[in-house]
C-alpha cells in the first residue's frame, strides 16, 4: 500500500509552507506528494495568503526534491487549453527527471470561475474527454512528426507535439464517483483510477465499474491502479485525534465514518478494509499544514506496519 500526501493549499498556504511540507513528505518515506487544483478557498477559513497555481507550484517542487513522484488531485480541464497543458506538464516532468503524474478532470467549482474571470462551460465532461485525447495524443506523437485533432470543442491543426516528458510515459490518473462515463474514460485513458472521499463499500462498487469497462474495452482491468482519497487525522491518543480533529473543524466521530481517523492501529485496520476492495494507494488529505508531527506519526507508527 502506498502512502501519499495530499494538500488542500486553496484553503490557505503559500509555497513555502508547501515546499515544507513536501521535504517533509520525502523526507518520512512517504510516495508523493500531490496537491489540488483550485483557485477559491472553501468554508469557513480565509484562505490566506491567497490561491497558488497547481503546475507552478509543482514546477518549483520539481527543483527542491530528489525522490518523491508529484502530481494533482485534479487539475481541472477548464483552467487551461489541452495543448498548453500538455508543455507544462510536459516541462515539469523534465524538471523533476520524469517524476510527474497528471490528474485531469472536469472541474467543477463554478464560484472560482467566477471569480477570476474563468470562463465555466456548460458541457465539461465532453472537453475533458477530448482534453485527455490531445493530451495523451501530444505525447505519444514520435519527434518529427505532427498532431492534428478535430473536435467540438478543441481543433490542432500541424502540432509539432512537444516537448516531450522525461518519462516514456507519464502516469494519467482519472477519479471521480459517475457511474458510467467516468469508468469508460479511465478505462480508455488512465494508468491509474481514484475515487475520493468514498467508502469502502463505494469503492468497491466503483472499482468494479471501472474493471468491467477496462474489460469491455480489451484491456486488463489490472492493468491500473485503483487508489482513494481520504481524509486523515491520527493521534496517540483520544485527546491528540480530538486536538487534531478541532483544528480542522471536524468532528472525530464524522472523521471515523468518512475518513482515516483514530489511533495508528484503528488506521491501519481501516486502510487495509480499503485494501481488501483492490486499493494499492491512498492519498491522505492533510488540511493542517503546520502540523509536521503527524506526518512523522503517520510514518513512523501507520506507513511502517502497512505491507
Amino acid at each position: 500500500m502506498d502512502l501519499r500526501i495530499f494538500t488542500e493549499p486553496q484553503q490557505g498556504a503559500s509555497y513555502d509552507t508547501l515546499l515544507t511540507v513536501a521535504k517533509a513528505t520525502e523526507d518520512l518515506g512517504f510516495d508523493a506528494f500531490f496537491r489540488s487544483d483550485h483557485y477559491l478557498r472553501m468554508g469557513e477559513v480565509d484562505g490566506l495568503p491567497g490561491p497558488t497555481d497547481a503546475w507552478i507550484t509543482l514546477a518549483g517542487l520539481a527543483r527542491e526534491t530528489r525522490r518523491i513522484r508529484l502530481g494533482t488531485l485534479m487539475t481541472a480541464a477548464t483552467f487551461r487549453l489541452p495543448g498548453v497543458l500538455a508543455i507544462q506538464v510536459a516541462q515539469v516532468d523534465q524538471m523533476s527527471g520524469g517524476r510527474v503524474e497528471l490528474g485531469l478532470g472536469a472541474g467543477w467549482f463554478e464560484d472560482e470561475h467566477k471569480a477570476y474571470g474563468i470562463p465555466f462551460p456548460k458541457e465539461k465532461f465532453d472537453r475533458l474527454e477530448e482534453q485527455l485525447a490531445i493530451v495523451t495524443g501530444l505525447w505519444a506523437t514520435e519527434t518529427g512528426k505532427t498532431f492534428d485533432f478535430r473536435g467540438t470543442h478543441y481543433e490542432l491543426t500541424g502540432s509539432p507535439a512537444l516537448p516531450k516528458p522525461a518519462q516514456a510515459k507519464v502516469p494519467v490518473l482519472i477519479g471521480g464517483h459517475g457511474a458510467t462515463r467516468t469508468p469508460r474514460l479511465a478505462a480508455q485513458y488512465a494508468d491509474e483510477f481514484n475515487i475520493p472521499f468514498a467508502s469502502i463499500e463505494d469503492s468497491e462498487r466503483q472499482f468494479g465499474r471501472v474493471r468491467a469497462a477496462a474489460e469491455a474495452a480489451g484491456r486488463s482491468p489490472d492493468d491500473l491502479t485503483y487508489s482513494n482519497a481520504l481524509v486523515v487525522c491520527v493521534g496517540r491518543d483520544d485527546q491528540e485525534v480530538a486536538r487534531r480533529a478541532a483544528a480542522i473543524g471536524r468532528e472525530v466521530d464524522e472523521l471515523k465514518a468518512n475518513g482515516l481517523a483514530g489511533s495508528p492501529a484503528e488506521v491501519v485496520d481501516k486502510i487495509g478494509r480499503y485494501a481488501a476492495t483492490g486499493s494499492s494507494r491512498i492519498y491522505l488529505q492533510i488540511l493542517d499544514l503546520s502540523d509536521l508531527d503527524h506526518l512523522e506519526l503517520i510514518s513512523s507508527q501507520v506507513r511502517s506496519q502497512l505491507p
